[in-house]
């Protein structure tokens, strides 16, 4: 597992899109386990801080109840639409993922991946990047 700090580390510039995704609004989508296994979206507040990713959660909540049993989780960032007749300025959208580590006040990420994607200028490709603990950054594009 990794801690933010090792993704600004090993990929500033993606790191620093990456949080700017994230910062864009003050409400995220956070998704976790059920106790049958099916999944459960809530929307969450986040906090880069201190080297690592941070969330809250009400002491009797359900998505509390979920990453206690099954500290599984993914974040995604808030989505923000492309600017009208101009689909290749999109700044795109990033989804981090790992397991929620519960600390006295919060839930603090082990990072196990971070994805940004985002339009080509052209237009007619997305340009996906990901960073792994171990294998660094990665970069496809999907036409």
């Amino acid at each position: 597992m990794s801690r933010w700090a090792d993704v600004v580390e090993s990929a500033p510039d993606f790191a620093e899109r990456v949080h700017a995704l994230f910062q864009a609004r003050k409400h995220k989508t956070l998704a976790t386990l059920r106790r049958d296994g099916s999944p459960r979206i809530s929307g969450i507040e986040t906090q880069f801080e201190d080297g690592d990713l941070w969330f809250g959660s009400m002491p009797k909540s359900l998505k509390g109840q979920d990453v206690r049993r099954d500290p599984r989780i993914a974040l995604h960032s808030p989505s923000v639409d492309p600017p009208e007749g101009d689909q290749s300025a999109w700044v795109g959208e990033a989804k981090i993922a790992g397991r929620a580590v519960e600390e006295p006040t919060r839930f603090r990420v082990d990072i196990t991946e971070v994805a940004l994607t985002w339009l080509a200028p052209s237009g007619d490709h997305l340009i996906i990047q990901s960073w792994h603990p171990g294998r660094g950054l990665d970069s496809v594009k999907r036409y």
